[in-house]
Formats: structure tokens, sequence, C-alpha cells
């Protein structure tokens, strides 16, 4: 039976990816790995439910991926996010009835963060 689906980011700088996911959006760190010095880092992230995996590791992922995250308080969140210097989101109403927030990171991928305004979730 299938569980969970965890998405993989490519990422190419730790410290920029820490800045946005971990400083400006609010998640944590479950995990971090690299074999060794110099090589590339494998970092779990988790903010609620929603889990994600960044890689340095070439083939793991391609930048430019976008991933859609059903999220309630859309408005709430959106408000909590202090400033980033190179980012303003804004929540927008979308066609398919929804509370809509899309950032991208440093790396080109997309979160697109969803609020859906009524119990049909289509």
């Amino acid at each position: 039976m299938l569980q969970k689906n965890i998405p993989i980011l490519r990422i190419f700088d730790v410290a920029k990816a820490k800045e946005f996911y971990i400083d400006w959006l609010g998640f944590t760190i479950e995990f971090e790995h690299q074999f060794e010095p110099d090589t590339p880092y494998y970092i779990g992230i988790k903010k609620d439910d929603i889990q994600i995996h960044l890689s340095e590791h070439h083939g793991d992922s391609v930048p430019g991926i976008k991933i859609f995250i059903v999220c309630s308080n859309i408005k709430e969140f959106h408000t909590s996010l202090k400033p980033y210097k190179y980012y303003r989101p804004s929540v927008e109403k979308t066609f398919y009835n929804a509370l809509e927030m899309e950032v991208q990171d440093p790396f080109g991928n997309k979160l697109c963060f969803n609020e859906y305004l009524n119990s049909a979730q289509t």
C-alpha cells in the first residue's frame, strides 16, 4: 500500500537552501547527510505534515520542480513570514476556488501552497 510521497528538490548551496527553507519558510531539519567533507549534502526538512528532501547530488532531481502543497490558514502563514530579501509573495484566489501562494527557491524550484475554499478538493 502507498503511504506518503516525499519530493526531492535539487539544490546547489546548502547555506542558501537553509536561509530559504529554514530561516524564511519555517521548516525544520530532520536530518543532514554528507558522505565526507567536500561531497554533496542530502537534507530532510519538515513543516507540520509536509516533508521535503533537498539534495546537492547530481541525478537525484533537476532544478525547476514544482510541488503542490495543500494547507489551511494560508493567510496566517503568509503574514507570519518575515521579510525576505529576495521574495515578496502574495496570496491570490485561483480559478479552482482556492487561495494560493507560490514561491520559488533560489534554485528554481516552486512551492505552490493552496488552501481550498470549500470541501470539494479538485
